[in-house]
């Protein structure tokens, strides 16, 4: 949280609407009062299952009861404990990124979801893949196996259009690229950000995914500085705008030029309250375990976990 204060709080695109990022949250020890200033200062929360647990193979042979358990539950779940509106929780990002096939999308679908943001392409990025529906069958490569074979309607895909390291390889989050600069190496990040912006720049402007893990960007101090160098550019570009994944969605849906996007208003949202309440020790059914966990509501009688996300 403190990495994302001070890199996003009171930062704005050239057209003076705050910037927002998407935050994929995962149920094992969130604290979700967090997750409620990360709401109300004007970002995208989305989802990223209850449990995230490994091997992942578990999520590779996910079927759609089971991905309604981790992922279609957990909406209720974050939107009551972090006392956020559950019509503002669009997206889906799969643990590991490893894809379940046609389950996920056939959830998403049944719980009215409206992103999957987990699918890299390495094959369709110069030119870079656009968001797409699945109402027809994807033609996109499949990185993770298995990847959806069917016409699901209704859900969107957001294409993670991976990133080139310093050698050619292909990552699909900036801390999975292995060829990387110097941890402390502020120009050489600087660049490495900017060779991978500008093949979606100056190509077909396919929506630029910036996907990174906290931890990387704290262990990485050239990192830190570059990136918030890379954002105080973006920040003076009167044609690129630093937005959340449904508003990549939105404008997809419903695309307009420049200079109509510039004159709209900005987001709004009504903020929501947070009484924090610290609860615990609560017991876990799965492993017979204390958790303890802070939250914008009443607290849970056991700890919330899969067939239970409220912890009734």
């Amino acid at each position: 949280m403190v990495l994302y204060r001070s890199l996003l709080g009171n930062r704005r695109s050239s057209n003076n609407c705050p910037v927002a990022a998407t935050f994929f949250v995962n149920h094992e020890y969130t604290d979700y009062t967090l997750v409620n200033e990360l709401y109300n200062a004007g970002h995208e929360i989305a989802l990223h299952s209850i449990t995230h647990q490994v091997p992942t193979d578990y999520w590779r042979d996910a079927d759609y009861a089971t991905m309604m358990r981790e992922i279609g539950d957990q909406r209720s779940q974050i939107a009551h404990f972090a006392n956020i509106p559950i019509n503002t929780v669009h997206g889906v990002r799969l643990p590991f990124l490893q894809m379940s096939g046609n389950a996920s999308f056939q959830m998403m679908a049944s719980a009215g979801l409206t992103y999957d943001i987990s699918w890299p392409t390495n094959a369709l990025r110069e030119p870079g893949l656009w968001p797409y529906t699945l109402n027809f069958r994807s033609t996109q490569d499949c990185v993770i196996p298995p990847c959806p074979t069917a016409s699901i309607p209704g859900p969107w895909v957001i294409p993670m259009i991976t990133w080139t390291d310093l050698q050619g390889l292909p990552c699909s989050m900036v801390d999975n690229c292995f060829h990387h600069p110097h941890g402390a190496d502020q120009e050489g990040w600087f660049q490495f950000i900017m060779r991978n912006f500008q093949r979606h720049y100056n190509g077909n402007r396919a929506p630029f995914g910036f996907y990174v893990h906290e931890w990387f960007v704290r262990i990485n101090p050239g990192l830190r500085f570059a990136l918030e160098r890379f954002l105080d550019l973006l920040s003076n570009l009167d044609d690129v705008f630093m937005v959340n994944a449904k508003e990549v969605a939105n404008w997809v849906q419903n695309p307009i030029s420049v200079n109509n996007y510039r004159q709209r208003p900005c987001r709004s949202h009504v903020r929501a309250p947070c009484s924090a309440t610290f609860c615990g020790p609560l017991r876990a059914p799965a492993d017979n375990k204390n958790y303890y966990m802070q939250v914008c509501s009443r607290c849970p009688r056991v700890y919330p976990w899969l067939n239970n996300p409220l912890g009734l």
